[in-house]
């Protein structure tokens, strides 16, 4: 896979995440651990059709002996999947997806500490531009009364995923095993549903709330979530949850077009930043890989 094609499969990622706040909107009697359990529960569904067709019988038996990175992968995933939703009761959208973007400073920082992973300085400014914008957001919120609640359950899932990406890099480093971590995938949705289930009882979803909540689970989790584990043996993890800050915008954009939450001047100078900063960011590594491609032409050349 080019490196082109592992960044524009990772913005498809981004944009099937950040319809999960929008459509959250959009329902009728679901509540908070609810929401939760029903979203998660179709996405072990989904996911286990899915896995079954792509494994077979051979799935099970990697959940039962997958090792220690596929759990703690999956209990990663089963905290994000649960603080994201619960976030989103408690606080605004833009609040939540604010919070979350703090994973690519957390997944520098891990990939360095743990992986002994060398960022290039183009990296680290992004980084730092990116989380200027989220900063001065997040101050901003804070001093307009937002939920300090909500956005340390979210805070929960950018710990997660930058401890999620630093293991499934580890476990994707050594090219002499093949480390299937998909598995962890369908661990995360299944602990996520059994740890709701029972504070999500009595159920009030209507039938209108599980037709959305379906789709959340199948369309704006299984699909990309088994994506990102794919781009994970593509992409640095750094690069990934760089990348992955365009759920922000994404999310922000959804809500403000779909439910009505207008984000406030703070919100839209902060996510310009976010925006540059990733443009800026992928701009060079484009430069960067044209012209050592170049080079490589014209050595083979003889030039």
């Amino acid at each position: 896979m080019t490196h082109r094609r592992a960044v524009a499969l990772m913005v498809l990622v981004t944009l099937l995440w950040s319809v999960a706040g929008v459509v959250t909107r959009h329902l009728d009697a679901a509540r908070s651990f609810e929401v939760t359990f029903w979203r998660s529960a179709f996405n072990a569904l989904a996911l286990v059709v899915a896995l079954g067709w792509l494994r077979g019988p051979a799935l099970w038996s990697g959940l039962v002996h997958g090792g220690r990175a596929v759990w703690i992968s999956g209990v990663c995933w089963a905290v994000m999947y649960t603080a994201f939703m619960v976030a989103l009761t408690l606080t605004s959208v833009a609040n939540v997806l604010v919070t979350m973007a703090l994973s690519p400073v957390l997944t520098a920082l891990f990939s360095r500490l743990f992986l002994g992973h060398v960022l290039p300085l183009r990296s680290w400014l992004a980084i730092v531009v990116a989380g200027g914008g989220i900063a001065w957001m997040f101050g901003t919120q804070a001093g307009e009364g937002a939920s300090l609640l909500g956005s340390l359950v979210a805070f929960a899932v950018p710990l997660a995923g930058a401890i999620n990406l630093t293991v499934l890099q580890h476990a994707g480093a050594d090219p002499t095993k093949t480390q299937d971590m998909l598995p962890a995938v369908l661990i995360g949705a299944l602990l996520s549903a059994c740890a709701t289930l029972p504070l999500a009882w009595p159920f009030e979803a209507s039938s209108h709330d599980l037709g959305l909540l379906a789709l959340l689970g199948m369309v704006q989790l299984a699909v990309p979530c088994l994506l990102m584990v794919r781009l994970s043996r593509e992409l640095p993890a750094p690069e990934i949850a760089l990348l992955a800050l365009l759920e922000v915008v994404f999310g922000v954009a959804w809500a403000w077009l779909g439910a009505g939450e207008q984000p406030s001047a703070s919100v839209l100078l902060g996510g310009g930043l976010v925006l540059l900063a990733l443009v800026a960011n992928e701009s060079l590594a484009l430069r960067q890989t044209r012209q050592a491609g170049c080079a490589l032409t014209a050595a083979q050349r003889g030039d």
